[in-house]
């Protein structure tokens, strides 16, 4: 078993060929932030060389692809705090060892975050889990809704009640997909950070290279690829716009943002069924709402992915000290002290998404 890393912008076009041929072989890996064009967009962005590809071979043919972002002692998912899904596209093999992966990278520890749960071989490595809520419609949105009905859940009955009031109160709504205002685009950025510093949460944006990242992928649409901007005026005012990535068959919810004018509408739900309808003429038939227990993806979601974190990592201070932090964690979350236990998860996650932004 050969372990190559590359500069993403030095993978041979063979290479990222055999990696997008993967991702179709599999419908867990159609996502963007599996993509070999995710990892040159990282690269470009961040203008460094920072992020590397990982190509597993065996007797000199190609088995798996991945790609990371290094730094001195410690490799997390290309993009770090703006991915969504990492690790391997295609089977390394059952004799695959993740420690291998260190020396390549030239690390003492691999953190991990969002891989798929049936990465068999980073299973041993997982230290908890989370899930992605997903909608498939490969039936188109009305048989969709229809499940949706079937199941109790009344969300896009109520969307479609929210939808008639702010009509009759306001005026018509207008959705549009594959936006290309720029306005719109920047406002959202704006919305964006608004909520951040009101919400208490990391301004992602303020490292720069992720907002380079998302002005970049601002339009860009290659095979199999690219970011949309989808908007919704309720008369002639912006009252709500997201910004996804695409891949092949799947648009993965990304940037979500709405007028705070308009919040007693839920212009931002209104939007996705706007997305949804509109999937039905288009190539893509799953909306992967990403991590994050909310309630409006438990009722939305026919479909959920099961991801683990965790950490590979040698005999190092740094394999050292994420171990003694997990630790730490399975200690408070056994302990009967209610958000208190939370505490230790809470940092963590906070300090890996500072990390993810440097």
């Amino acid at each position: 078993m050969d372990v190559d890393v590359l500069r993403p912008k030095c993978l041979p076009p063979e290479l990222a060929a055999k990696w997008r041929a993967l991702q179709r072989t599999n419908r867990a890996w159609d996502s963007p932030f599996l993509s070999p064009c995710w990892a040159r967009s990282v690269e470009a962005a961040r203008g460094d060389n920072s992020v590397r590809v990982v190509v597993v071979s065996h007797r000199d043919e190609p088995r798996a692809f991945m790609s990371a972002t290094t730094g001195r002692m410690t490799a997390i998912a290309a993009g770090g705090a703006m991915c969504d899904y990492e690790g391997f596209v295609g089977d390394p093999g059952p004799d695959f060892d993740p420690r291998q992966l260190l020396a390549a990278l030239g690390v003492g520890r691999y953190d991990f975050s969002h891989i798929l749960e049936e990465a068999h071989a980073f299973a041993p490595y997982g230290r908890g889990e989370s899930r992605s809520w997903i909608i498939d419609l490969p039936d188109g949105y009305d048989a969709y809704a229809a499940g949706r009905r079937a199941e109790g859940v009344s969300a896009l009955k109520e969307f479609d009640r929210k939808r008639r009031k702010v009509e009759r109160e306001i005026g018509p709504t207008r959705f549009t997909a594959r936006a290309t205002s720029r306005a719109d685009f920047e406002r959202m950025i704006v919305l964006k950070r608004d909520q951040y510093h009101a919400t208490g949460q990391t301004d992602v944006f303020a490292a720069g290279w992720t907002l380079r990242l998302v002005e970049d992928l601002f339009g860009l649409e290659v095979p199999g690829y690219g970011g949309q901007l989808f908007t919704l005026h309720i008369g002639d005012e912006l009252a709500a716009v997201q910004f996804h990535l695409v891949s092949d068959q799947t648009i993965h919810a990304w940037m979500i943002a709405h007028e705070p004018a308009f919040e007693r509408y839920s212009p931002g739900l209104l939007l996705f069924q706007d997305i949804l309808r509109w999937m039905d003429g288009e190539p893509y038939d799953r909306l992967d709402l990403g991590y994050g227990d909310y309630r409006f993806k438990r009722e939305l979601s026919n479909a959920q992915q099961t991801l683990i974190h965790g950490f590979v990592g040698d005999a190092s201070a740094a394999s050292l000290v994420r171990e003694a932090a997990y630790g730490v964690r399975r200690v408070a979350e056994a302990l009967p002290l209610g958000r208190a236990s939370e505490l230790p998860a809470k940092a963590m996650r906070r300090l890996d998404l500072l990390r993810g932004l440097r």
